[in-house]
């Protein structure tokens, strides 16, 4: 019969993977130590910034359990919910879930340039999308169309003394995008950007509307998924059960 591990052994195991991980992913000196290596992490990586208060704990359980540093020298047993705890922060750090992989895993609708703004309010009414990547004719993203945008839009330009239809069927979406300052509403990332990264970036950017994710994240490609800022609550979930 397979023997099993004690809770210590597992706890020291997640403990041990996190340390190592979150030292050798940002490049920290292997002598740090683990509270000092988490309030470092905090500012650049979600999930540690989501448990920063367990992991500073288990910090402290870890050198309670152990005898002089030694951890073949053990002098408690960690208790079971806690040990599931801690292997579920160093799965979610070790592991973690991709994107495109999850929430981020569907059919982008795209559209072009030269399309009039009318053309691209039906096609939001059609689809029941409100942000949609825009490509020039050498599918390059040059922005993403925006509903709520695209009505501030047309209320500026209604206010200067434009007619609606001018609006409509004379303006192209390349014309509207490029009155915009977009570089604070939509990123791109590769197809590898895990969830923690999506979340962190919402998380650092409150303005962020849409992450577009390509092959190698670069704005010459085209999308192989989208999330939006609707989107962040399932992720969240998909972290809490992953």
């Amino acid at each position: 019969m397979e023997n099993l591990k004690s809770n210590s052994k597992r706890f020291l195991d997640a403990y041990n993977n996190i340390d190592y991980t979150l030292k050798t992913r940002y490049d920290f000196n292997r002598a740090m130590g683990f509270s000092d290596l988490i309030r470092k992490t905090v500012s650049i990586n979600y999930i540690v910034r989501k448990y920063e208060d367990e992991l500073i704990d288990y910090g402290r359980l870890r050198n309670a359990i152990i005898h002089n540093n030694n951890e073949d020298f053990v002098i408690a047993e960690p208790h079971e919910e806690v040990v599931k705890e801690i292997e579920h922060i160093e799965k979610l750090l070790t592991t973690p879930p991709k994107a495109l992989d999850t929430v981020a895993m569907r059919k982008v609708l795209v559209t072009y340039a030269g399309k009039s703004m009318r053309e691209v309010i039906m096609l939001m009414a059609e689809s029941n999308y409100s942000n949609i990547p825009v490509y020039n004719n050498n599918k390059e993203l040059i922005g993403v169309a925006n509903g709520q945008k695209i009505l501030n839009s047309l209320g500026q330009f209604l206010l200067s003394g434009g007619k609606c239809s001018t609006f409509l069927d004379n303006v192209q979406i390349e014309d509207m995008l490029s009155s915009l300052n977009q570089s604070n509403y939509y990123i791109v990332k590769g197809a590898n950007c895990t969830i923690e990264e999506v979340l962190k970036e919402f998380d650092n950017n409150h303005k962020l509307l849409a992450v577009l994710f390509t092959k190698h994240g670069y704005n010459t490609e085209m999308p192989l998924g989208i999330m939006t800022g609707l989107d962040v609550q399932a992720a969240q979930k998909i972290l809490e059960n992953y």
